[in-house]
């Protein structure tokens, strides 16, 4: 089999994705025969597809599952080419399989698959448009962001118009009080407590559902608060620097310099978190967002020590303890500096087992089981990059992570697997951790996004949950064991869809279908940005409550 490149390459979190283009393959067919093939084509159902709560895999032919399930590495991405859908649909390999094949899949003859994918428009949008522009100018983030910057510009002209004497004499403190904000909007081991707190006191059978999809809402997108803060505090630095050079007798160049220091940093780390350099260049923005952090953070130290012991009367500095203690920007400092090192102090290197099921993916086991819900980081090295996976895990002995070969580490770990990586052994939360809110959900997953769904079906829980489950070589791909966890549920909890034996699906029409049937309160998904936005929409539509991973979640 001959790959002729890398078509579409992504991340979401937790999942990585990526697609390619075969050719050659055996089934491919000319160029004139495609349109004939594309006239004639059948989408084919099996018997289990008729209810949609029942549940197999795969038909039960290995010639069919060889046939099909070919190695695919876009893990969470069912965006494939149309030269590819037709290739390997389900009816050409009818059309051209051997008698014995056919005699040993007849119960897939005659059925038609009721979710048959939309035809996709000319231009298709490239994901950087879906995720930054096809958004409504209104969602629950962008709300936060504008409002969290709107208090504090009122905040702002307020001091500037002498109404609010404080924030004119202090514009300092309120910008590292928005530092301390933003701080706790990222803070792993915080929002930890914010979550369980939701959970415990929301996720009680009479609470009305519209509270608890407010606060998935809201909870989802604090980072419209973190990035609301971020730019709120360049604004009452500038300002502050603005009223130091106005009453420069009033301070030191020293004092000056470390400030204007302090806005280089915020402001580079802001840039590198736009939204282009971000979905561009993550690692760059990984690496610039937390060492440009830290470095404004150590100047902040020195210009609070620096502005609370200046003595403007003799230009000298009095560095007396008591005016450290009573200070509110130092204890503000203090309370930062605490949340950035916290997580830190979970940071260990530890025994991994990985094993590569296909070569295009690796299941990572850790000792240790995990609640449902939580989410894991690793590294090669404790200061490089982190990635991010969801768990696998039955609460118990140990924990996995599924992670597809779509960089340079996620490839080393297939080509090269480690025996030790670095993790964080403080788990942080995220959209999947909210599944105990709800009484009934459905789950909808593509790729190896079923990792982050998959535990809530291991380990017993109040919550009711249904998993609809689409990817492409499931067996093949993913390996017998994560085929073995799946499988061993009732049929009214997982349907499987396979792409490679069913062809590509409408997803969105799927989990409208699964709500309804299974009565669920909420549907989550985890896919691509489309995959997500796609099934949002038609659930709401629906008027079926509907979350997906945002692009800053």
């Amino acid at each position: 089999m001959e790959e002729t490149g890398i078509s579409r390459v992504s991340s979401c979190r937790g999942v990585a994705f990526e697609a390619k283009a075969y050719r050659n393959y055996i089934f491919d067919v000319s160029a004139s025969t495609r349109k004939e093939h594309h006239q004639s084509e059948r989408w084919i159902r099996p018997a289990w597809t008729e209810k949609i709560s029942a549940f197999k895999v795969f038909p039960g032919s290995n010639s069919l599952r060889k046939s099909l399930g070919i190695s695919s590495r876009h893990f969470c991405d069912l965006e494939v080419d149309e030269d590819e859908k037709k290739d390997y649909s389900l009816s050409m390999y009818l059309e051209d399989a051997s008698p014995q094949d056919l005699e040993n899949n007849q119960h897939l003859a005659g059925k038609v698959n009721p979710y048959k994918q939309l035809p996709k428009p000319a231009l298709k949008k490239d994901r950087l448009s879906v995720i930054l522009r096809d958004q409504s100018l209104f969602t629950v983030y962008k709300r936060l962001f504008i409002v969290s910057l709107l208090l504090n510009i009122i905040g702002l002209a307020l001091a500037a118009t002498d109404y609010f004497t404080y924030g004119r004499r202090k514009p300092a403190v309120f910008s590292i009080g928005n530092i301390l904000a933003l701080t706790l909007c990222r803070n792993e081991a915080f929002l930890r407590c914010v979550f369980w707190l939701a959970v415990k006191l929301f996720g009680r059978a009479w609470i009305p559902l519209w509270i608890k999809t407010l606060t998935t809402s809201f909870l989802q997108s604090l980072g419209g608060i973190h990035s609301g803060c971020g730019v709120s505090s360049i604004i009452w630095l500038l300002y502050a620097i603005i009223l130091t050079i106005q009453h420069r007798e009033k301070s030191s160049l020293l004092i000056i310099s470390v400030a204007f220091s302090i806005l280089f940093f915020i402001l580079l780390s802001s840039l590198a978190a736009f939204p282009l350099v971000r979905h561009l260049h993550h690692n760059v923005f990984e690496r610039i967002h937390r060492f440009a952090g830290w470095l404004a953070l150590v100047l902040v130290w020195l210009f609070v020590v620096l502005t609370l012991s200046y003595e403007p009367s003799s230009k000298l500095y009095d560095f007396s303890l008591f005016e450290y203690v009573k200070a509110l920007e130092l204890w503000l400092t203090l309370v930062i500096t605490c949340l950035i090192i916290l997580p830190w102090l979970t940071v260990k290197r530890v025994q991994v087992r990985v094993s590569s099921p296909s070569g295009q993916a690796s299941i990572i086991k850790f000792e240790g089981g995990v609640k449902a819900g939580l989410l894991g980081r690793i590294s090669p090295s404790p200061f490089s990059e982190w990635h991010a996976f969801g768990i696998i895990s039955d609460g118990k002995d140990e924990h996995m992570m599924l992670a597809g070969a779509v960089g340079d580490f996620t490839t080393s770990l297939v080509s090269n697997p480690p025996t030790h990586l670095w993790v964080r052994t403080l788990h942080f939360t995220g959209l999947p951790y909210l599944v105990s809110l709800y009484k009934k959900v459905v789950l909808v997953a593509t790729g190896s996004g079923i990792c982050v769904f998959l535990s809530f079906l291991m380990q017993p829980s109040s919550t009711e949950v249904c998993l609809v489950w689409v990817a492409k070589g499931v067996e093949q791909n993913f390996g017998t064991e994560i085929m073995k966890y799946v499988s061993g549920f009732p049929k009214d909890k997982v349907i499987v869809h396979d792409t490679g034996v069913l062809g590509r699906p409408n997803v969105a029409e799927m989990s409208v279908d699964a709500a309804k049937k299974w009565k669920a309160e909420v549907v989550i998904v985890t896919s691509n940005p489309e995959g997500s936005r796609d099934v949002v929409h038609a659930c709401k539509a629906s008027g079926i409550p509907a979350f997906g991973p945002i692009w800053d979640s």
